[in-house]
């Protein structure tokens, strides 16, 4: 008989869809902020900022941004799940791993808003 100690698994189709949304939101803002700045005459801090002054600006980084954080935990998450097996240390990880991208976001928030 197999002994499984589940801890926080959810391997499935679930992550993989979310890994590859994730990824797609970000591919497809890159391609606009490449855009954008190819179509920018010169770069320079007026430039800059004026890129990330309109609000549909904000958001679509924000939800860029918010993809990257999205992803990165799925991939840590299960990263750990291989290759820690106590199960104590495992979590001390998440927690860890977790308040940083929460901090990442709200730094996130907060630079984009003080544009």
């Amino acid at each position: 008989m197999v002994n499984r100690a589940v801890i926080g698994a959810h391997y499935g189709l679930r992550d993989w869809l979310a890994q590859r949304i994730t990824a797609i939101v970000m591919a497809l803002y890159t391609l606009l902020f490449v855009g954008l700045l190819i179509a920018a005459p010169k770069i320079d801090y007026a430039v800059w900022r004026g890129l990330f002054a309109p609000q549909w600006m904000k958001l679509a980084t924000l939800l860029c941004l918010l993809s990257l954080y999205l992803h990165a935990w799925i991939g840590v998450r299960n990263i750990f799940m291989d290759y820690i097996k106590h199960g104590g240390v495992r979590l001390a990880l998440y927690v860890l791993v977790i308040a940083a991208l929460i901090a990442c976001a709200g730094w996130s928030v907060q630079i984009l808003w003080s544009i």
